[in-house]
């Protein structure tokens, strides 16, 4: 009898899977790479909230390698980041961009960290609006309060004025890891495992 191949290689995969979930679990790491998506965010946090029930003292590593995506699903990972008790490191490497830093700088400061090839990327939220005019106002609006709000996040989590803030994300703003410790981002740069504890 003939077997599927891609049916073994399934079958193959979900043992493989189930063992690096459970090895995750234990190390207390979580991984944030791709879109930031409701499916993400939704999958992030159940995985903080049960890290944060097996301990509430020991730490959660995340890293986060992303473009950003949808801003309220990176609110979601954001406020759970802080209103959980244990304390989590965010470890930035690839590139962290737009919504995802925004989660990024839920940790506090001294928890912010990157490897040393991370660039940052810091901008103002867009909207695709469309439909009428007046629900393209109220969109608009919508976009108006979000600048705001993630401006005020920057410059609370920075200590740079908030005027400063608004016009470094008036359009897209670029840093280097190094660019991103002077910005105030990230706390330092780190290569190994060791130094981050």
């Amino acid at each position: 009898m003939e077997t599927n191949d891609d049916s073994k290689s399934a079958a193959t995969a979900e043992p493989h899977n189930a063992y690096l979930e459970e090895k995750a679990f234990k190390s207390r790491t979580l991984l944030i790479f791709g879109t930031i998506t409701d499916a993400v965010a939704a999958d992030v946090t159940r995985r903080l909230i049960a890290l944060d029930a097996d301990s509430g003292e020991k730490p959660i590593d995340i890293f986060v390698s992303s473009p950003g995506g949808h801003l309220e699903s990176g609110d979601a990972i954001h406020d759970i980041v802080r209103f959980i008790s244990a304390p989590v490191n965010m470890i930035g490497t690839g590139w962290v961009g737009s919504a995802a830093t925004h989660l990024y700088l839920a940790a506090p400061s001294e928890r912010r960290v990157c490897l040393p090839n991370t660039r940052f990327l810091i901008h103002q939220p867009s909207g695709g609006a469309g439909g009428q005019a007046t629900d393209i106002a109220i969109q608009a609006q919508e976009i108006i309060k979000a600048r705001q709000r993630i401006a005020h996040e920057i410059a609370r989590e920075t200590g740079r004025p908030i005027d400063t803030v608004l016009a470094d994300i008036d359009r897209d703003r670029w840093l280097s890891a190094e660019e991103a410790v002077d910005y105030g981002l990230v706390s330092r740069i780190i290569q190994r495992k060791i130094e981050l504890r």
